[in-house]
């Protein structure tokens, strides 16, 4: 960091650096820095993960198959208030006097221009889950609406007599708003500010630990951090390996619609290896020279495919699809975020519990990257633009693909319906796209889209991991950080191999459930030390 983000001494801060170096060390010509109790435990699980689902693919397919449900109902309430609390949280720092804070102390600048900074962050949050659902979800949603409404379609497929569009859009909208609006934003935001604070404001090294030093003082740098630090990898690689699982799904789903190419584990597997393989690449080339440039090549990828879908696809009715859904994303905010009573059990444990245990899986590794690339802003800005600028681009880009796809659906074109009746969520963006000019170079596009967005979230990720991994060193050798891009791959193709995407999306339940407790109680930690930032700052 820059002389102009020196951190102040805080009461927190006492001798963190000798419990640091004493579980540093380096070997030979190799130079490895890594912690040694939470490099080696987590590698050790990733190891014994990875071999058991290749060498007993149909016991892990039945383990992950029957974790998953168990998950969503019996804990639905725990990440249903943990998300609240988030955002809460986070609506109370931007009215509050800490909102003036820096992240990096009062001489701070911004690192980033402000469209880089919000690139990367965007880039890094929820790329491929938007190109992935951002067709079918808003079509399962209006179809079949949660809270109790009734289904919009018949059994075969027809929209049920006096179907009422700008209703049944808007309710469908909200529902699926909510799981990309400011909830999930939320709870990046709070790990971003932890590490924020504890790391740039007060000097402390960059990895989770640090963050909880208000609750377990110099505890932190013994057994109960190892465990956090080890908790946030593996909920890292979980999260990770999940969304390079719906890459590697509807990039060869787009391969097989395009060129004919049979859409099976090989097809996967060899996308996978690839994308990691250009991932390990980036990775070499660092923060600017590599995911820096290609964030932003993505967010030019990504407007490019928005900007043609909304001006050679139903114009109109996409922009009536983007205000609905912002009506009906704040009307029915309140009573989507309840969790009791709820009866509309396959919306809830469904989607809801699932995106919230994927996001808080993803927390560490969104909430370390945005907070290394966010020193400079204030907290109200830097809280403001994480909760207002991705909901309102989620809604416009769930409006432009989702909203053209319900406009060809009334429109006759059922084509793009069977996708989710027959639940095939990896097709139904290229089924969306065959009916517009130029579908093919489209197509094409929304494959190489799903790609970059996949190896950023790689690459990225790998850096996460290995600063976690190495007690918050955040130039480490380029040997390690390719050992965990690797290993990322290979997780999301065991799983893969060992269960298909509901074995990566129960390991990232499964992760995010201890996740979720531990960012409750960061929230605490980052009001004691905003508290002790304001005393330092009076």
């Amino acid at each position: 960091m820059s002389s102009n983000t020196k951190p102040q001494q805080s009461e927190y801060v006492t001798d963190y650096l000798a419990g640091q170096d004493n579980t540093q060390f380096k070997i030979g010509p190799f130079h490895i820095d890594i912690h040694l109790s939470v490099f080696s435990f987590t590698a050790f699980l990733v190891v014994f993960l990875v071999s058991f689902c290749l060498i007993f693919q149909e016991t892990a397919s039945s383990l992950f198959g029957t974790l998953r449900p168990w998950l969503t109902t019996q804990f639905d309430w725990v990440f249903a208030i943990s998300m609240n609390i988030f955002v809460v949280f986070c609506l109370f720092l931007i009215v509050s006097p800490y909102g003036k804070i820096k992240l990096g102390g009062p001489d701070a600048t911004p690192t980033y221009s402000r469209v880089s900074w919000i690139a990367m962050l965007f880039a890094a949050g929820m790329g491929i889950g938007l190109v992935f659902y951002g067709v079918l979800e808003p079509m399962q949603h209006t179809l079949f609406p949660p809270l109790g409404d009734s289904a919009t379609v018949n059994s075969d497929g027809s929209l049920v007599a006096g179907f009422d569009r700008d209703s049944a859009i808007q309710t469908g909208m909200a529902a699926t708003l909510f799981h990309w609006g400011i909830h999930p934003w939320a709870a990046y935001a709070v790990v971003s500010l932890g590490l924020g604070i504890f790391c740039y404001n007060k000097g402390m090294p960059m990895t989770i630990r640090s963050a909880f030093y208000p609750i377990l003082g110099e505890r932190v740098w013994g057994f109960p951090g190892h465990c956090i630090d080890t908790f946030a990898a593996l909920a890292t690689l979980a999260g990770l390996a999940t969304s390079l699982g719906y890459g590697a799904t509807q990039a060869a789903a787009g391969l097989n619609y395009i060129f004919g190419l049979e859409a099976d584990n090989t097809l996967m597997v060899i996308i996978i290896l690839v994308v990691t393989g250009i991932a390990m690449f980036s990775v070499y080339r660092g923060l600017d020279g590599g995911v820096k440039r290609l964030s932003e090549i993505n967010m030019l990828l990504a407007l490019a495919l928005f900007l043609f879908i909304v001006f050679v696809g139903a114009t109109t009715d996409i922009l009536s699809t983007f205000l609905f859904g912002l009506k009906g994303y704040v009307t029915d905010l309140p009573v989507l975020s309840n969790w009791v009573g709820r009866d509309d059990t396959d919306y809830f444990h469904g989607w809801t519990t699932l995106y919230w245990a994927w996001w808080i899986a993803w927390s560490p590794f969104v909430g370390m990257f945005i907070a290394r690339v966010s020193v400079g802003r204030s907290i109200r800005e830097f809280v403001l633009c994480m909760l207002l600028i991705p909901t309102l681009v989620s809604t416009a880009w769930m409006a432009a693909f989702g909203g053209n796809a319900l406009s060809q659906m009334i429109g006759g074109y059922m084509d793009v319906q069977q996708t989710l009746l027959n639940w095939t969520p990896e097709l139904s963006l290229f089924v969306m796209l065959k009916e517009l000019p130029f579908a093919t170079l489209s197509s094409a596009m929304g494959i190489i889209l799903v790609l970059v967005f996949f190896i950023t979230s790689s690459d990225s990720g790998s850096l996460v991991v290995d600063t976690i991994c190495s007690g918050g060193i955040q130039e480490t050798p380029t040997m390690q950080r390719l050992f965990w891009c690797m290993f990322e791959g290979l997780i999301a193709i065991a799983l893969l191999l060992g269960g298909g995407l509901g074995s990566l999306q129960a390991l990232a339940i499964a992760t995010g459930f201890p996740f979720a407790i531990l960012c409750v109680l960061m929230c605490y930690s980052i009001l004691r030390g905003l508290q002790d930032e304001k005393r330092l700052l009076s």
